[in-house]
Formats: structure tokens, C-alpha cells, sequence
């Protein structure tokens, strides 16, 4: 092929050119310059972040004319050799193809032969985990003690996957994600070397997308390369990464702000229009406001922000922006993005998302509320009167005087009954309304059942009336929560009047009471009405004997038998 993409082009061949890998390749350039070199290595992390050319960095340095070097000199016909790959001693294997038992069995068997034009015989074996566990076993012992010309290097992305009696036997490197800035720099340095014209920006673009990854990064870069014209620009960089422009978000989140749900869906419109997935889009936008409560809260660490470019129009947004309002956002958009992964129809779920960001209100803090605002007016008022009346010669005290300490009042608990009406209720009762009040009492909770006043007729199982009176009765509840609640609500106190007058042919208004608190205040009448009545005469003692049965009857009606 006469075209060869920009990462296989320039793949690192030294250490140096390892982008974001400092702690590995400084470890392994003192351990050659040492001759510390282990048997076996293990180089675990992320897609495209050196695992594999640093493999084969090493394999040359080892086999360097001029070793001990930290560097191979890539001169020599060993390191030309090995770049080429035209010397069989280091040998390349892809585990994902060669992952049985008989592949390994076959490196086991030629091990043990010395090689043939350089020093040391060197085993890269990708993707390690995809061996079988039979793999493995047969690659243990041989990896545990090779001959002291072979050198293994395992390189894997999901270290997790292999067994712990392989990672005990090896020198681990875990390789992490490469900067933005970092692959900007590199990225900056491949395309003036090729002659390619770019805009700064639009390497932030791609960079970004590469989520850390080189190799993907510079393969962006060559599908921006042949897009564009005759420059890389930031539009391209955004078509080819499907991302969504710094313009677009910031358009779409003054809207939000300023709660323009009109301009806000237009937006989102156009985004969609062209093509940009809702998903990614939904990312893309809390990516966003991630970046924005960052820069309110640490603006020097700029490279930690994974989305946006510090333009003037973001900057003003930031500092209008509160962050209670931010977290509300990425709450709104975390949530729409978590029900896109499982409906054919992301679209309405964004839209209904922006809908709700645009309805959100803000905020207010109690320093920005008129009241307050108001209240340091007149304080400031104050203080001015204070300072011309010092300036008078008048003594203005500065502290207030002790005031003695209040004792704390006690808030009341439960539901307190009205006495006096009770009372009233009591001192005319009589029987008949008693008992005409109880005899349609069950068609009364019958009655409300029918009206779809089952909850409150609810409240009314453990109550019963026991006085009553022309107009008003009371009502006994077992329970005083129950009382409170039905009490309190005006429309069911209605209804039972309204039932009961349909019923008897008369108004009865019910005055509720706990059982807890109708038995003393029965007691307390009866024994009032016993002192009222006791004279000393023998009429007094017969107007006593009536009076007692009669406020009997009333209260407790035909459960009074009378035997003389």
C-alpha cells in the first residue's frame, strides 16, 4: 500500500516518543542502564497508550549494539532489525487468535533454544487475558523460570482477567490515559512534520474525543486530514468526532439560563438536524456543565476540564451561573441520558429534558431576597442617626441590656377538646336526641361510603356519639389522632351535618373529644351537678335522686337500668 495511517506511521521508536508514560519509561531506561532487566513484564491499561510499542522499545534496547543504553540507538542492525521485523528472536503473538493450550505448549518447546542473531529472544504476547485458563497452566512454570536468554512481555487491557499466579510471576506497568494536552503536543508535532495546516482548537476537539487513547486520536486526525480542504478546522474536527460544537452549547445554555424554552428546543433542533446522536449529545452537555462547576471552583486547573475551551461568552456564563443550578442540571440530563440507553425514542426524552432545564427556577439566596435587601437600607439608615448623635454628645448605648431569660413555652401536644361547648352540650342533653342520632347512625357511615368518603368514615369506626343536644352533639373517638383529623376537616363536618339532617329531619353539629379527656370532664359534671343539688331537705334529697338519674340518662342513655 502505498498510504499508511498516521499511527502506524509514526509509532513511538524510543522511549522518549512514549507520550504520557514518564513513570513507565523512566523505570525501565534505569533498569537497562543497570542491567536490572526482569524475565517477564506485564503492561496493563487503557487502547492506544504505548503498551505494545514500548514492548517493543525494550526489545530493541535489550538487543542494542551499544547496550547498556536507555535508549536504542535504532541505528544498529538489531534495532533496524527488530523495527522491521526481520529478526525472529523477537516474536510478536496475539493471544486473541493463539489463545489454546497447544500454541503455548509450542513456545514452551522452543524456549530452551538459544537465539539466533541477537542476545536475548523476546515473547510480546497481546491481549494476554484471551488465553484459556489451560493457556495459562502450560505458560506458568515456563514463565516462573525461563532460560536466561528469553524475556516475556504480556500486554492486556483487562488486567482483571488474569490469573494472580501469572501477575506474581511478572513486573507489572500500568499504563494510564494519556492528557489532552499531551496528545495535543504530539498531535501538533505529527502534522507540522507532515506538512499538514491545522487550527489549534481543533486538535483540543479531537484530543478530547480520543478519551485518552493516542492511537485514536492520530486516527481522528488522518479522517480530518481527509475531510478538510486545505486546513484542519474546528468544524471538521467536530464532524468527524460527531461532537457537538463550544457555539452550539453555549447558545443552548444561555437559553436555559435566561429559561427561553422556545430558543432552547430551536437549538436543540438544529443539533439534531444535523445529525449529532442524543445520547452523545446528552454526554456532551453535562460533560459541560461539569467543566463550568470546575472552573467556578478551581479555574487554575484548566486541563482537568474534558469538554470545554475558555472562550469570553463561556467565562460570562460561568459567572452567572449558580452552582445549586448546575447540579440541578446535570441531575435533569443524567437522568434522560440513563432512559435513552432503554426507548427508540432519545429525541422526545432530550426534549423533554431541555423543557425541564429551561422551567427550572433558580435559586434565590437570601442575600439577593428584596426583604433583605430592604432591611439593610434601614440599617444602614440607623447607623447614620447613631453616628450624628454621638457627633451630638449623646450617649447611645451599644449593647442592649440583659433581659432576664424567658422560660421556654411548651408547645401543646395532641387535640385539645373545646370544654365549654361540651359542657353546654351537657347541662341541655337529652335522651331523645340521643337516641335519635344513634339509630341512624350506621345509615349515616352508609351514606358517606356511597358519597366516596371512605377514608373519613374511616375515622368514625372507633367513635360514637354520647350527648346530644337540640342542634349539636358529642362525639367520643378512641383515638385522639383521630379526632384531630377529623375535626380539622371542614368539609367532612359539613357532610355529617348534612347526612344527619337529611336523615333525623335536624341540624346536628358534631363537637369531637378523645376518650382520654371525655371521661374526667364526665366525672367533673357529674359530680358539679351533685353539689348543686343537695340542700339537706327530703324534697332535696328526691330533687338530688331525679336530678342524678336524669343527667344519667343524658349522658349514657339506655345503658341506665334502674332498680329500686
Amino acid at each position: 500500500m502505498a498510504y499508511q495511517a498516521l499511527y502506524r506511521v509514526w509509532r513511538p521508536q524510543s522511549f522518549v516518543d512514549v507520550v504520557g508514560q514518564q513513570h513507565v519509561t523512566k523505570t525501565l531506561q534505569n533498569a537497562l542502564l543497570h542491567n536490572k532487566i526482569s524475565h517477564a513484564y506485564l503492561f496493563s491499561g487503557p487502547r492506544g497508550t504505548g503498551k505494545t510499542s514500548a514492548a517493543k522499545i525494550l526489545a530493541k534496547a535489550v538487543n542494542c549494539e551499544r547496550s547498556p543504553v536507555a535508549e536504542p540507538c535504532n541505528e544498529c542492525d538489531a534495532c533496524k532489525g527488530i523495527t522491521d521485523g526481520s529478526i525472529p528472536d523477537v516474536i510478536e503473538i496475539d493471544a486473541a487468535s493463539n489463545n489454546g493450550v497447544e500454541e503455548i505448549r509450542d513456545i514452551r518447546d522452543k524456549v530452551k533454544y538459544s537465539p539466533n542473531v541477537v542476545d536475548y529472544k523476546v515473547y510480546i504476547i497481546d491481549e494476554v487475558h484471551m488465553l484459556s485458563i489451560g493457556a495459562f497452566n502450560a505458560l506458568l512454570k515456563t514463565l516462573e523460570e525461563p532460560p536466561k536468554h528469553v524475556i516475556f512481555i504480556l500486554a492486556t487491557t483487562e488486567p482483571h482477567k488474569i490469573p494472580l499466579t501469572i501477575i506474581s510471576r511478572c513486573q507489572r506497568f500500568d499504563f494510564k490515559r494519556i492528557t489532552a494536552m499531551d496528545i495535543v503536543g504530539r498531535m501538533s508535532h505529527i502534522a507540522t512534520e507532515s506538512g499538514v495546516n491545522f487550527e489549534e482548537n481543533a486538535l483540543a476537539v479531537i484530543a478530547r474525543a480520543a478519551e485518552g487513547g493516542m492511537r485514536d486520536a492520530l486516527s481522528l486526525l488522518d479522517q480530518a486530514i481527509s475531510f478538510s480542504q486545505d486546513i484542519v478546522t474546528v468544524d471538521d474536527a467536530l464532524t468527524v468526532t460527531g461532537a457537538v460544537s463550544q457555539g452550539h452549547l453555549n447558545t443552548l445554555a444561555k437559553a436555559i439560563l435566561e429559561r427561553d424554552v422556545s430558543k432552547g428546543l430551536g437549538a436543540l433542533e438544529e443539533l439534531l438536524f444535523q445529525g449529532k446522536d442524543p445520547a452523545r449529545f446528552a454526554e456532551d452537555f453535562i460533560l459541560y456543565f461539569r467543566d463550568m462547576l470546575l472552573y467556578q471552583t478551581a479555574p487554575n486547573l484548566e486541563e482537568s476540564m474534558e469538554r470545554v475551551m475558555l472562550d469570553e461568552e463561556f467565562k460570562e456564563l460561568a459567572q452567572r451561573t449558580q452552582p445549586e443550578q448546575i447540579y440541578q442540571y446535570i441531575d435533569v440530563l443524567n437522568g434522560a441520558g440513563q432512559e435513552m440507553k432503554f426507548t427508540n425514542h432519545a429525541r422526545i426524552y432530550l426534549e423533554v429534558s431541555i423543557v425541564k432545564l429551561c422551567q427550572l427556577e433558580a435559586p434565590r439566596s437570601a442575600a439577593s431576597s428584596p426583604e433583605v435587601g430592604e432591611m439593610m437600607k434601614k440599617i444602614q439608615v440607623l447607623e447614620k442617626e447613631i453616628q450624628q448623635l454621638k457627633a451630638n454628645g449623646v450617649k447611645v448605648q451599644s449593647e442592649p441590656a440583659a433581659q432576664p431569660a424567658k422560660k421556654p413555652v411548651r408547645a401543646k401536644k395532641g387535640f385539645r377538646a373545646p370544654v365549654g361547648q361540651i359542657q353546654e352540650v351537657l347541662k341541655n342533653a337529652t335522651k331523645e336526641d340521643l337516641g335519635l342520632i344513634k339509630s341512624r347512625w350506621g345509615d349515616m357511615m352508609e351514606t358517606l361510603n356511597q358519597r366516596q368518603m371512605r377514608s373519613q368514615a374511616a375515622l368514625l369506626n372507633d367513635a360514637e356519639p354520647v350527648a346530644a343536644t337540640d342542634g349539636s352533639f358529642v362525639l367520643k373517638f378512641k383515638y385522639d389522632i383521630h379526632c384531630q383529623m377529623a375535626m380539622e376537616n371542614q368539609a367532612f363536618l359539613t357532610a355529617m351535618d348534612t347526612i344527619l339532617q337529611e336523615l333525623t329531619g335536624s341540624s346536628y353539629t358534631p363537637i369531637g373529644i378523645p376518650e382520654d379527656q371525655w371521661l374526667p370532664l364526665r366525672e367533673e359534671f357529674i359530680r358539679n351537678s351533685q353539689s348543686d343539688t343537695v340542700d339537706g331537705s327530703p324534697d332535696g334529697e328526691k330533687r338530688e335522686e331525679d336530678t342524678l338519674l336524669s343527667e344519667a340518662e343524658k349522658i349514657a342513655g339506655d345503658l341506665v337500668e334502674i332498680n329500686d
